[in-house]
């Protein structure tokens, strides 16, 4: 029997102040989501809030790899080029599955202001040896939902009557929503999906919680059974910018070593050997090919 049963957020968390980042001048970094405890966290292994502040435009980062999980890029601020993958521009999302082994990043330059959130989701072992691609979702083909005084940009799962057409392995809900002064909005969401909200600007009461500050987290409740209840949202007297991220968990073994996620150490060991082995394919390799024009070579 399915139930109706509202959404509440059952714990806050204060995100840490921005920190130096690993790019270097210009750049800091807030730590929105950690892997310390993977099991609360399921499906969601991290997220990161970096913002770059780079004068002259230059490389960022390096080449690395990635295995086991889905990473989801979203710009909030800026533009990130990449002479492969495409620029991503302010509102638009990069979701990458990693699958069984991907290079990441090998010639992403950014100049001026951006202000990025990067989530890693991890992927059931269903699907760990899937073959690595990504899909770009720009701003303009996102589908959007409004309300009075409410702005919501789907990137995952659904929204009111609005759906994504976004194909990701892990079950998500992701939405990217702005409210004028106290404006109020509702989101249906199973009540088996665990997930949190993350307040970028402003000030909202979310779930039974009167006030979420800027830079504050509300995690979800945990209920019982079976169906879906809204979670409620109503921004304080400046308004509100919050991300929504939820989804299924895997109740499955998880274990963590940088960028890889597996269901045990032995098997991370085996995505490191096939990253040495040079079995990981390079994501700009992967673009080149679904280019425009190029798909028949993949």
């Amino acid at each position: 029997m399915t139930t109706s049963v509202e959404r509440r957020i059952g714990r806050t968390v204060t995100t840490p102040p921005a920190a130096p980042g690993f790019i270097g001048e210009g750049h800091t970094a807030v730590d929105v989501v950690t892997p310390a405890a993977l099991e609360a966290s399921d499906p969601f292994v991290l997220l990161m809030d970096d913002r770059l502040d780079i004068k002259p435009r230059r490389q960022i980062g390096g080449a690395h790899p990635h295995a086991g999980i889905e990473t989801v890029t979203l710009v909030l601020e800026g533009t990130l080029i990449d002479r492969d993958e495409g620029d991503l521009n302010a509102g638009d999302v990069l979701w990458m599955t990693a699958g069984r082994g991907i290079i990441h990043n090998e010639a992403v330059e950014v100049g001026g202001k951006a202000r990025i959130l990067q989530l890693w989701v991890r992927l059931p072992k269903s699907d760990r040896g899937a073959a690595p691609t990504f899909q770009m979702i720009r701003k303009a083909s996102a589908p959007v939902r409004t309300e009075p005084g409410a702005v919501a940009r789907l990137y995952s799962g659904s929204t009111g009557g609005v759906r994504s057409t976004t194909q990701n392995r892990a079950p998500v809900t992701l939405v990217d929503l702005t409210l004028d002064a106290n404006a109020t909005f509702e989101q249906e969401l199973p009540l088996s999906y665990n997930g949190f909200v993350y307040v970028v600007d402003g000030s909202a009461a979310v779930g039974g919680v009167s006030s979420l500050e800027t830079g504050q987290v509300g995690w979800l409740d945990r209920p019982s059974g079976v169906g879906a209840g809204p979670l409620k949202f109503a921004a304080g007297e400046r308004g509100a910018r919050i991300v929504l991220y939820a989804g299924e968990p895997q109740r499955e073994p998880i274990v963590h070593h940088g960028p890889f996620a597996a269901g045990s150490v032995a098997e991370i060991h085996e995505m490191f050997q096939r990253y040495r082995a040079g079995r990981f394919e390079s994501m700009n390799a992967i673009a080149r090919r679904t280019r425009p024009g190029n798909e028949a070579r993949a």
